[in-house]
């Protein structure tokens, strides 16, 4: 009799507790620090903006610091300057407010924000309900947003996003996308590098009507795949392979929310068996996701092949309580006037984006998004000039 097989369920369940325990104390412990950084910061950003300290004092106090505690590291005259750097930008009073004004117009943020908040802000059941009285009050707003925003992401991932962002609401994207999808450094530093932020509100993938209730913050275009390392000229084979050998980077282009179920997924049409490229389930959307790659410019014919496999899908792999699947046609090309026509009278839930193989510069998104920025904010008389 193997003891091991009979009690395995019970070792589990005290592994369970045990990496619980342990997840708990780590968060702890980071947000200790966070907070210990953000406290430190303070108070170099206080003594040298008064013109009590000056830069060398500030070495002197690193020294001291080491000669008291030699085991202490992260605090050299280059960490405290991180610590002042991470006070002084969350605690501008010009930050708070544009996230304060940001957060009252952009409700996908806003429930990030909500989600964040500690239990005993809920009225009748209700963090939303507390909200506007919070988001009235900066200073209470600030202390809110230190303890349960910055305190939960850790030290390094902090000094990533304050060396790899500019603006206010890049900062906070990356904030939320790093506590909803448990980012380490690497992969931070990966979709910072490949504008993620920036892509995400540039995203243009063409979606069908019964899609149109899809957040746009769940998929992007183009996606960027540098990472599989393909020369410009190959096969879908090759794309299928070359995302299956790196499958754990492919999900986080895409989103960790996906759970990889195979690739070329068969299914029975007729006595025929069919093959899908890349079926996944999207946790948070409760629904099938299969992407059809494509490495030639869309094609209106494309769709109908799609809704084959997803009508297949949907009748015998579906379960009863889940939403209707969500097909994802990724092409090298696509003329965007050829996929509205091809998406206008389409009925299953589609999405149509590009995919590079190459990083894109990111000063040329930001471009774009400056651009955008400034005809969205024109009235509609100064459009029609």
């Amino acid at each position: 009799m193997n003891l091991e097989n009979t009690f395995k369920q019970d070792f589990e369940s005290v592994l369970q507790l045990i990496t619980e325990a342990r997840n708990r104390v780590y968060s702890m412990v980071n947000s200790e620090l966070v907070l210990l950084y953000f406290n430190v910061g303070k108070e170099v950003s206080n003594k040298v903006n008064a013109g009590v300290w000056g830069e060398s004092t500030v070495q002197q106090l690193a020294d001291f610091i080491q000669s008291k505690a030699p085991g202490l590291s992260g605090f050299n005259r280059r960490g405290l300057y991180r610590m002042k750097q991470f006070f002084e930008v969350y605690s501008d009073a010009q930050f708070n407010s544009t996230v304060i004004n940001f957060l009252q117009t952009n409700e996908n943020q806003l429930n990030g924000i909500v989600s964040a908040l500690p239990t005993q802000l809920e009225k009748d059941n209700s963090k939303m309900s507390a909200l506007p009285s919070l988001l009235s009050n900066p200073a209470e707003f600030q202390q809110i947003f230190l303890g349960n925003i910055l305190a939960k992401i850790t030290w390094s991932n902090h000094l990533e996003i304050l060396s790899g962002t500019k603006t206010v609401e890049e900062k906070l994207f990356y904030l939320l996308a790093c506590i909803t999808e448990k980012w380490s450094m690497r992969e931070l530093r990966r979709l910072i590098q490949s504008a993620t932020y920036e892509r995400t509100l540039l995203s243009k993938q063409t979606v069908s009507p019964t899609a149109k209730h899809i957040s746009k913050d769940v998929f992007k275009d183009p996606y960027i795949f540098e990472f599989l390392d393909l020369p410009e000229l190959h096969s879908e084979k090759d794309l299928e392979k070359a995302i299956t050998l790196n499958l754990q980077k492919f999900i986080l282009e895409v989103g960790k929310s996906f759970t990889y179920m195979g690739e070329q997924y068969r299914i029975q049409v007729g006595n025929k068996d069919y093959y899908t490229d890349l079926l996944f389930y999207h946790r948070d959307l409760q629904c099938l996701v299969m992407f059809e790659l494509k490495i030639e410019e869309f094609k209106p014919e494309f769709i109908g092949k799609l809704n084959f496999y997803l009508e297949a899908l949907d009748r015998d792999v579906k379960r009863p309580h889940e939403n209707p699947s969500i097909g994802i046609l990724l092409c090298k090309e696509k003329n965007n006037e050829v996929v509205e026509y091809a998406m206008a009278r389409n009925i299953s839930p589609t999405v149509v984006a590009e995919y590079e193989i190459k990083l894109i510069d990111k000063k040329i998104l930001t471009q774009k998004l400056h651009q955008l920025g400034a005809i969205l904010s024109k009235t509609d008389d100064e459009k029609e000039y």
